[in-house]
């Protein structure tokens, strides 16, 4: 029986949906195209009134019927979305009766506009996912009974099948070392910044990567058994886990839409007159309302990204203006993500100098992580040859240069070497020795070292209000304790899961907290997903953990929190501003049409009018484009 990883199908938008996205983009391109001929030839050839009516009644209609077909079906089948496509019918209605074919035409193109950044919000969760089991497409190399060596796809394994796993391969199941030592990367499930050494008897996680030497692995669990398999179970449950954000005006539409049906009527039966009544319906359009959010949020958009911030959603923007807590994982979010020799102790009369020349050129023959972060310290064209270069799994490597043995390790290999070393120095971090012949030169000490920025930044977001902070990481808790001490961070999670990791930050919301999550891995996702916001280091994250965030750092600046959240509550006060702008705007043109103060040519003064609200909403909006903060991108 073949056990696969049931997944649902995946994609970011249906046929049906992308065939439907499609063509009402074609119709708005073309409708935007008659509107602009419509209006050139009316300030151009006012004889050509005629002609330029009829391109604008089919600008119109290209882009009226979807509107009202979709308002059509929303009181068939009530949805989020039906109550604001019946506003907009409404006012489609109003203007081709009254004439007015620009706002007839205009009013379903700044709808569509909000629709696309609306549908692009919700593609986040579905392309985490679709990322996730990306990591379980894969063949591995099973062993058959008579040890002969078959290439299956990972998702035909099944428990007590035993499968070989090289240097580089991705392990595609749960399972248990049988035979050989090697370095396995968990960054990706555990968020540990250290390869793990496994042995025989220990166990593999699906979804960690092989670094060095040659496994032989029985498998325990498959599919959704797996812990990635359970992560992706879990981020189909944390799509769920973020409350929904009730839009003011879709709120209080249904009453609004009443209120002006009642009023229309109402103008009607006491004055008879069927110009006031049109010019009601005119005024009633809500194009100021419907623009004051999303002409705003574009504009926030695009100054995001001059800024190296990559928005996913409006709304995921104006959320960041109420987070009021932050949880910050740590590798690769406050650290590099990568080690580095940050220290020696050196035995008396050592050279400095000499062991960084051998160990950085030893260190230059292993891919192990550690060894590349000592290989560093050289220059490529300045290191030493060596020959006869062996590595030992799990201790280190061993060459000759210039006639004499040279070695850099751990403890046990100068151990197995014969030679006498001193104590190992008391470090939180990784630690190797270099000897020379039968002499030992001493240690260096390695960390993953915090980001120059990190500190200044989580001070900024104190200011900004973000006062409670809390570190949650799946690494140490030695480590996790010292890079907090450096930031100031006083609450401390260390060693913690995925799942671990979102139940924390479902905690602190239960606890009536916004919290915003920053971090970059796998193991990040299911938390980047549940916070309020979640923002991602882009530039070395994990394509899960930047499918799974709100908000994604392009620059890997930690200062770039700080500008996300100022724009965002400048994004917010300028919303507020159109509503009220748009809002008010409304109301005084709806009082001037009822009562009949707009004159026998009311219609066209209503729509006149309310154009000129509307182009306030939006010149309104346009002044956020001028927001600039320091410190600039380098």
């Amino acid at each position: 029986m073949t056990v696969a990883l049931e997944m649902p199908e995946v994609g970011l938008l249906s046929g049906t949906e992308r065939s439907s996205l499609r063509i009402r983009l074609t119709l708005s391109l073309i409708a935007g195209g008659c509107l602009v001929i419509s209006c050139a030839m009316q300030f151009w050839e006012p004889a050509q009134d005629d002609v330029a009516q009829l391109v604008a009644g089919i600008a119109a209609l290209l882009v009226g019927v979807p509107a009202v077909s979709a308002a059509w079906r929303s009181l068939r089948h009530p949805d989020l979305h039906g109550v604001t496509d019946q506003l907009i019918a409404l006012a489609l209605i109003a203007a081709w009766a009254a004439g007015d074919l620009i706002t007839a035409t205009l009013l379903p193109l700044v709808m569509m506009l909000g629709h696309i950044l609306e549908e692009r919000s919700l593609l986040g969760s579905q392309e985490a996912i679709r990322t996730l089991t990306k990591l379980t497409e894969t063949t591995v190399r099973r062993i058959a009974e008579g040890q002969e060596i078959e290439e299956i796809p990972a998702l035909s394994l099944r428990p007590g099948d035993v499968v070989e796993i090289r240097a580089g391969d991705r392990i595609a199941a749960d399972g248990v070392v049988e035979s050989g030592t090697s370095s396995v990367d968990t960054a990706s499930i555990s968020g540990e910044t250290l390869p793990v050494e496994v042995h025989p008897g220990e166990t593999v996680l699906n979804g960690s990567i092989n670094l060095d030497g040659l496994l032989t692995v029985r498998v325990t669990r498959v599919g959704r058994e797996t812990t990635l398999g359970r992560v992706i179970a879990l981020m189909q449950d944390a799509e769920n886990a973020k409350p929904a954000i009730s839009r003011l005006l879709e709120r209080y539409a249904q009453r609004y839409l009443a209120f002006v049906l009642l009023l229309t009527a109402s103008v009607w039966f006491v004055s008879g007159n069927a110009s006031a009544m049109l010019a009601v319906l005119v005024a009633s359009c809500p194009c100021a309302l419907v623009l004051a959010a999303p002409a705003t949020s574009v504009a926030a958009i695009a100054v995001a990204g001059r800024h190296g911030i990559l928005v996913k959603g409006a709304a995921f923007l104006e959320q960041l203006g109420t987070v009021n807590s932050l949880i910050l994982d740590k590798t690769g979010t406050l650290t590099a993500g990568e080690l580095r020799v940050v220290g020696r102790k050196d035995v008396p009369r050592a050279e400095h100098q000499e062991i960084v020349k051998l160990a950085g050129s030893l260190g230059a023959a292993s891919s192990h992580p550690v060894s590349r972060a000592v290989s560093r310290l050289v220059p490529e064209d300045e290191r030493l040859a060596f020959e006869d270069v062996r590595e030992t799994r799990g201790l280190g490597i061993v060459g000759r240069c210039n006639g004499e043995t040279i070695a850099l390790g751990r403890p046990e290999l100068f151990a197995s070497l014969g030679l006498n070393i001193p104590a190992p120095p008391d470090h939180v971090g990784p630690i190797v020795g270099v000897s020379k012949g039968p002499r030992f030169l001493g240690w260096l000490l390695l960390a993953d070292e915090l980001r120059p920025e990190a500190k200044g930044a989580i001070g900024e977001l104190k200011h900004l209000g973000l006062s409670r902070q809390m570190l949650i990481t799946g690494d140490r808790s030695a480590e996790a304790h010292r890079i907090a001490r450096e930031v100031g961070l006083s609450e401390v999670h260390a060693e913690a899961l995925p799942a671990q990791k979102m139940q924390f930050v479902l905690a602190e919301i239960a606890a009536g907290f916004r919290p915003l999550v920053v971090g970059d891995g796998i193991n990040d996702a299911l938390a980047l997903k549940v916070g309020a916001v979640g923002i991602a280091m882009g530039a070395q994250g994990a394509d899960v953990a930047l499918a799974s965030a709100d908000l994604v750092l392009m620059t890997n600046d930690l200062r770039r929190l700080g500008t996300c959240i100022r724009l965002s509550r400048r994004c917010r006060r300028t919303v507020y501003t159109n509503v009220g702008l748009g809002l008010g705007w409304t109301v005084m043109v709806i009082a001037l049409a009822a009562s009949g103060s707009l004159g026998t040519g009311g219609a066209l003064i209503a729509a006149v009018m309310h154009n000129v609200g509307t182009f306030g909403v939006m010149a309104n909006a346009g002044r956020l484009l001028r927001f600039q903060d320091a410190p600039p991108l380098s």
